[in-house]
């Protein structure tokens, strides 16, 4: 199999009359979806998109823009969605960076591009209630040749400001799929959801994994995605199997969802990734789905998946800490380096490196490219994650925090991520958040952002003799502040650059 594309047409050979998706009350079979992303690529072909060029996606979830993205990857493009929650302008701008070919919007939604793209113009109806527009750069790129040629670029955010194109080759998504499919237990009996939006690398498995098995995919709107009651009792209701999510969508569910109430049988297999899942929310939804199997899933937007690690389920009650992010997947090497580039021992913290089929690059960024990649005596290039990690006596890395979060203060090293931890060991923290910004004297101040669930502790002085009690006091926050809840980004990870404005 030389790409994505090839994955839909092995599905509908074996399994043509299952459903493939399930979009609120429409069901689709692999027939149809097969028959409406090939219409969807001759359409493109056909107002001259070539092989080689990049194609926006702008909509809601919907089957048709699952089909859109067949389509794309079926022409020989590549597929660059953007977020419908982030700012036209910033959408903008990633369009117009990464110089599409053309753009496949919902049509309600095209008056937000056409607002903020200058040189944009409706050019036909692709599929009722779909738009094809002509993209802000439409340069085209060379044909591909091979399953390196890219086949989606996800942008992430950027130090500058500006997001970046994080670029996979067929190869790269190919070698993840297979991954999955052989190290997870998948099956064409599955019933996968898709609660990830498609600008988020967690998405790569919910559609091509899915797909690769014969499986059913099951769409998550927006809406019902960010409503713990609904959530919780739409996984119930369509009989999920395979649920893959960020911890924060899986920790506002234990808390607000009421999951017991509902008959979660069919759920078999849960995958979280994107940030420490705090251990007395995932114990708590363990105790609930006793029968599922739990992975911490880890890995930036750069190397999707990198490491793995099975919680055993149930929890040890005595487990104060969160898990292990595991051991280095099968297809990828992983290795903790030291700041110059010295491989640490078992036990001593470093920067965990990633090398194998990864990302190819930053999207016409070559020299930020070249800054991310470390290249050692054998010549082998490795991904600088940012990531501070160590590993254990077992074998499995332990992630400490990011690097970039790692601040000095009164000539002390802290890990603003070691104090978010003790903070979600507070009974009635839900939410917690640690920043660190300079001082009007130049110094460090660290703020602590906290939602509670007993207003009774929205209490700085209360909350500053918890921090005592498990803090070093060169560790404890300057300042605490309440919010209801605590700002999210377009995937649903907590929002740090919001916070240090506020």
């Amino acid at each position: 199999m030389d790409s994505l594309g090839q994955i839909i047409d092995a599905a509908v050979r074996d399994h043509p009359n299952r459903v493939a998706v399930e979009d609120r009350d429409q069901i689709v079979t692999y027939r149809e979806l097969v028959r409406q992303a090939n219409s969807i690529s001759d359409d493109l072909v056909s107002e001259g998109v070539f092989s080689g060029d990049r194609i926006g996606i702008y909509s809601h979830k919907s089957f048709k823009i699952v089909a859109s993205i067949l389509g794309i990857l079926k022409a020989g493009a590549a597929y660059v969605p953007a977020g419908i929650d982030s700012p036209p302008a910033r959408n903008a701008y990633v369009f117009e960076d990464c110089l599409v070919r053309a753009i496949i919007v919902e049509e309600e939604l095209a008056s937000d591009l056409q607002n903020a793209c200058d040189r944009l113009i409706v050019l036909k109806e692709l599929a009722p209630g779909l738009l094809l527009l002509e993209g802000p750069g439409a340069v085209r790129g060379a044909p591909p040749s091979s399953t390196d040629s890219p086949a989606y670029i996800l942008y992430t955010s950027g130090s500058t400001g500006k997001p970046k194109g994080v670029t996979y080759s067929h190869r790269s998504a190919l070698n993840f799929v297979q991954w999955c499919s052989q190290t997870v237990p998948v099956s064409d009996q599955d019933r996968f959801s898709s609660h990830a939006p498609f600008h988020f690398d967690l998405s790569i498995f919910d559609l091509f994994v899915c797909f690769g098995q014969g499986a059913t995919l099951v769409l998550i709107d927006e809406e019902t995605g960010k409503n713990p009651l609904e959530l919780a009792k739409f996984i119930a209701d369509k009989r999920i199997s395979v649920w893959y999510s960020t911890p924060s969508v899986l920790s506002l569910l234990t808390q607000y969802g009421k999951p017991e109430r509902y008959d979660y049988s069919a759920l078999q297999l849960v995958l979280f990734a994107g940030e420490v899942f705090p251990i007395k929310y995932l114990s708590a939804l363990a105790s609930v789905w006793k029968q599922a199997r739990f992975f911490n899933l880890y890995g930036p937007t750069e190397t999707n998946v990198c490491t793995y690690f099975e919680i055993p389920n149930p929890i040890p009650s005595g487990q104060s800490q969160p898990f292990p992010i595991g051991k280095s997947c099968s297809h990828l090497a992983c290795n903790a380096f030291d700041e110059n580039g010295i491989e640490v021992r078992k036990g001593e913290k470093g920067e965990l490196y990633v090398a194998g089929e990864i990302m190819s690059g930053y999207w016409n960024l070559p020299e930020k490219t070249a800054a991310a990649f470390f290249v050692d005596r054998s010549n082998t290039r490795w991904y600088k994650t940012g990531d501070i990690v160590e590993e254990d006596a077992n074998g499995n890395y332990v992630y400490i925090g990011r690097k970039d979060r790692m601040v000095k203060r009164r000539g002390y090293r802290i890990e603003l991520g070691e104090i978010e931890s003790m903070l979600y060991k507070h009974p009635f923290i839900a939410e917690a958040a640690v920043v660190a910004v300079s001082d009007i004297d130049g110094g460090i101040q660290i703020k602590a952002f906290v939602q509670v669930t007993d207003q009774e502790h929205a209490s700085s002085i209360k909350m500053k003799q918890y921090a005592i009690e498990v803090l070093p006091s060169y560790m404890i926050p300057d300042r605490f502040i309440f919010l209801s809840s605590l700002p999210k980004t377009t995937t649903d990870k907590i929002d740090y650059q919001q916070l240090k404005s506020i």
